[in-house]
């Protein structure tokens, strides 16, 4: 769904008329609360040092997570003509996404339920100030 100037409304949420791009993956198996942690690593941080970072880290959420970043990276290589030297990841959240549910057989026939949450996750990068191109 695109708006008057050709922008999905999407894109028009997140990053508006600034340069920049953003990237989604949805339905990852994670708990937010896990990959909430490793996002909040790298809010801020220029892609590289981001993807490096993300590379080395123990939670098992960085891989998700570093795709994501380096989606978003190679999306606005790709469709806006930016350098990843000069991105840095402006906005980087996770939404809770759907939710398994599952039986779990408990004592004098009753069942307890298992929550097998999932997550959306979303990360804008955009140019520094003053490096753009």
């Amino acid at each position: 769904m695109s708006n008057e100037n050709g922008n999905s409304r999407r894109r028009e949420v997140l990053l508006g008329d600034r340069p920049g791009s953003f990237a989604t993956a949805r339905h990852i198996r994670m708990s937010p609360r896990k990959v909430r942690r490793v996002v909040d690593l790298v809010r801020g941080m220029d892609v590289t040092d981001a993807l490096t970072a993300l590379k080395f880290a123990p939670q098992a959420a960085s891989e998700p997570v570093y795709k994501v970043v380096a989606s978003a990276a190679a999306n606005a290589e790709n469709t806006e003509g930016l350098r990843a030297e000069n991105l840095y990841v402006s906005q980087a959240f996770v939404d809770e996404g759907v939710t398994l549910r599952r039986i779990r057989p408990r004592a004098k026939g009753s069942a307890s339920r298992i929550l097998k949450r999932g997550s959306h996750i979303t990360v804008v990068v955009e140019p520094r100030e003053g490096k753009e191109g």
